[in-house]
């Protein structure tokens, strides 16, 4: 599942009330202020970052949250880092956990990780969409590399696409091999750990010089925000690549 870029601007609040068929699926939308009423079905699935949900009056968000940083408690690390030592232990945590990930996703066929489970991005898009999330946090913002962006990146769903692609060199239409996506994303996983790794608290408040990419609102963006974004989009997407690769294990058992 593609989640939404902690620097994203959300979009308008807006207020809706409506009958809706269960069987829809709308992507990525802002739906701030939606309420659904005298409705009836099953399996009905809610997916994204939401600040509060409420079901038949009762407000469930807690419950959801402590069901989350239960079932995956890389999640609390990369929310709740302050210190240097505390974002060394949550990328060890988060670099350990996608190790034993990739090998698992390594066992299917390379058919299975280009595969898209309810529409949401393969496990080679995850993974290009994260190296593009270090190229830009990490290695414009932070390090202010020369050229930090490899060609394989993938923005996320709020950034426009064609525009990113034409500003930062991104071949967005290419359709590159899990290994061939691999080389630069732990590449970009090696320099966050040596950024991590030499880390102190003075380096963790510095503005740094540069934005994560022209596209990005101008404001200032500290070493630590740039850190927790980068934390906090390897926790998630690492939740969502599981679940989809549990179903597409699945898959391949009954084919």
């Amino acid at each position: 599942m593609a989640g939404r870029d902690a620097s994203q601007p959300r979009g308008q609040d807006r207020s809706s009330s409506a009958r809706q068929d269960a069987r829809s699926r709308t992507p990525s939308p802002d739906v701030t202020g939606l309420k659904i009423v005298d409705c009836y079905g099953g399996n009905v699935s809610l997916g994204g970052g939401f600040e509060r949900v409420v079901v038949n009056d009762v407000d469930v968000t807690a419950y959801v949250e402590a069901e989350l940083d239960r079932l995956h408690p890389n999640r609390v690390l990369a929310r709740e880092a302050t210190s240097a030592a505390e974002y060394r232990a949550a990328w060890d945590a988060i670099e350990k956990q996608w190790g034993e990930t990739i090998d698992r996703a390594r066992r299917l066929p390379e058919a299975k990780l280009h595969e898209r489970v309810d529409g949401e991005w393969s496990f080679v898009e995850t993974q290009r969409h994260l190296l593009m999330a270090g190229d830009a946090w990490i290695g414009n913002a932070v390090l202010e590399e020369d050229a930090p962006y490899h060609s394989l990146g993938l923005p996320g769903g709020g950034v426009p696409a064609e525009a990113s692609a034409k500003l930062l060199g991104l071949t967005l239409d290419a359709i590159p091999t899990l290994e061939e996506v691999l080389a630069p994303r732990l590449a970009r996983m090696a320099t966050m750990c040596r950024v991590v790794d030499e880390l102190t608290e003075a380096e963790l408040d510095r503005v740094c010089g540069r934005k994560p990419a022209d596209l990005y609102p101008d404001k200032d963006y500290v070493v630590r925000r740039c850190l927790s974004v980068v934390l906090k989009e390897e926790a998630e997407h690492h939740r969502y690549a599981v679940r989809d690769l549990t179903v597409l294990e699945a898959d391949t058992r009954t084919e």
